[in-house]
């Protein structure tokens, strides 16, 4: 799909969304038209492959017939439905009941069919329930069909969901249904709405470019990135993961088969969903990711509290984007716990690396774990500055990328990028300062693709430039007390010019003698016209 493609197709959604969503607000619409979108992806994709399933067999509608073909095949071979079905979940990995594919719905709504809201009720349960060999449970929890929002009564709610449905119906119709396509537009979205939401958005969604940072990073072979990409990924994890579009950048990176295995944990019910739909939206089967709904600072996932280290969770690559400077409960039992006992408790007041360490703990030995931070951890005092000596002692910290200010929509502030390692070979920290590189927006700043190849090639190539990059030896950070603060390595002010005194003074003398020369010329007209000199 061409930009421009993408463009139009975001276009012409959110103009859907900005028009209908009448007295809901952004964040409710959003739950709204990103379910159907994910019907429509669900739907497209099971009858595309139904009708290669049944082949000659699959029934051929007249036009002016727009329920879905596979209504009339349920009703004329009722005993091989079982058979069918059977099959298709091996091929699909699920199965939709013809009366909630979307065409189904979208005929429902185009006729302003009174049943409408029930039967879309009873679909999202069949897909949270049925429709695939792992259920999906609370996948549609945040959207109520039932809200006032819809309207005050049954009727209203009915006709208000006909609307919406129709019009994304007739929006979309133009638009290639391919998984990458409605998986795009499903991102622009996402990012749309993260911009409507402001600050909101800081739990759910990390600006493509700097996941693209990230991902590409990650990617790379942790001893020698200059050898470039890995062959493969087993296991990735994202401890806050949103809207999953960080492990989704990933994936990209290395191809729909260069990762085993997708792990993924968020605390927001509504962005966990958003994370399940976004996966299988993106074409991946149920069986190659698993999304978790908890709290990571409480681990209370089973799979990561797994003792045995011959089952314990190892992943090639952790890559996180937490909640910044989060207040949290540090207590005794914590300070037990197997992830922070080596290291020690983050403070309650920033929880940045009580984050940083959860995700470390997972990190294999031959793993890269990028993280997003706010810049205090790098210079921060008490708790913080010994988690940051051990790490630093230990040699775990590669790489620190500074990036420009207001990136995201959550906060203006400055972040910074953390790269570590758990046997990583160069006895120095990399830094690189890109916080003057970047293209300045109306709200937002941006980083330009040439600003993002810039530095994944330092980082790989482990390349030094003033005022931009420059590796740093233990020593030396050792004597700033393991200060972190990038601008004390890497310093982008200019130096001042020289100035040469002779030059001035020589200068200065030239300009006190065309003075004189003009009042000898002045006083001259004066005397002319019998006035006194000044």
């Amino acid at each position: 799909m061409t930009k421009e493609q993408l463009s139009q197709l975001g276009k012409t959604l959110w103009a859907i969304a900005d028009d209908l969503r009448g007295a809901m607000n952004a964040d409710d619409f959003r739950d709204y038209m990103l379910s159907f979108l994910f019907l429509r992806y669900l739907s497209d994709n099971y009858e595309t492959a139904a009708k290669k399933e049944l082949g000659a067999d699959y029934p051929k509608l007249p036009e002016d017939n727009r329920s879905a073909p596979l209504t009339v095949w349920y009703q004329d071979n009722v005993d091989d439905i079982s058979e069918f079905e059977k099959q298709m979940r091996r091929k699909m990995h699920y199965v939709i009941h013809p009366a909630y594919l979307w065409s189904s719905i979208a005929e429902l709504a185009r006729t302003q069919d009174a049943e409408l809201l029930q039967t879309l009720t009873r679909g999202f349960k069949y897909i949270e329930n049925e429709s695939f060999a792992s259920t999906f449970q609370g996948l549609f929890s945040e959207i109520n069909l039932h809200s006032e929002k819809l309207g005050r009564q049954p009727t209203d709610r009915n006709k208000k969901l006909c609307t919406i449905i129709s019009k994304i119906a007739e929006g979309i119709a133009q638009f290639s249904t391919h998984s990458d396509i409605l998986g795009d537009a499903y991102e622009y979205l996402i990012g749309q709405f993260a911009a409507g939401s402001g600050k909101k958005a800081g739990e759910f969604y990390t600006p493509q470019s700097v996941s693209t940072i990230l991902s590409r990073i990650v990617t790379l072979d942790s001893q020698d990135p200059s050898t470039g990409k890995k062959k493969k990924l087993n296991r990735v994890l994202d401890f806050a993961c949103g809207s999953g579009s960080l492990l989704l950048n990933v994936r990209s990176q290395m191809g729909p088969h260069g990762i085993g295995m997708i792990y993924g944990q968020e605390k927001n019910i509504t962005t966990y969903n958003l994370a399940r739909m976004n996966m299988l939206l993106h074409g991946m089967k149920d069986t190659e990711f698993e999304i978790y709904h908890g709290d990571t600072l409480v681990n209370d996932w089973d799979l990561l509290n797994e003792m045995n280290p011959a089952k314990k969770l190892q992943c090639d690559a952790v890559v996180a984007n937490p909640p910044f400077s989060y207040r949290w409960e540090p207590n005794d039992a914590l300070g037990e716990d197997f992830r922070f006992k080596s290291h020690g408790l983050a403070p309650k007041s920033a929880a940045d690396f009580a984050f940083l360490l959860h995700g470390f703990h997972f990190l294999g030995d031959e793993g890269t774990m990028a993280i997003i931070l706010p810049h205090g951890v790098l210079f921060r005092g008490g708790a913080e500055a010994r988690i940051r000596t051990k790490l630093l002692k230990d040699g775990h910290i590669d790489t620190v990328i500074g990036l420009p200010s207001n990136l995201f929509f959550s906060t203006g502030i400055p972040v910074c990028i953390l790269v570590l390692k758990k046997c990583k070979k160069p006895d120095d920290v990399l830094f690189i300062n890109a916080s003057e590189h970047f293209e300045k927006g109306k709200r937002q700043n941006y980083l330009r693709p040439e600003n993002i190849d810039q530095i994944v090639d330092f980082y790989q190539y482990r390349k030094e430039e003033e005022r931009y990059a420059r590796r740093v030896g233990m020593g030396e950070i050792k004597t700033n007390d393991y200060n972190l603060n990038i601008s004390r390595y890497v310093s982008t002010a200019k130096p001042e010019t020289e100035i040469k005194l002779a030059d001035v003074h020589a200068e200065l003398a030239e300009i006190d003698e065309r003075m004189n020369k003009a009042a000898k010329a002045h006083n001259q007209y004066l005397k002319e016209l019998n006035l006194p000199p000044v």
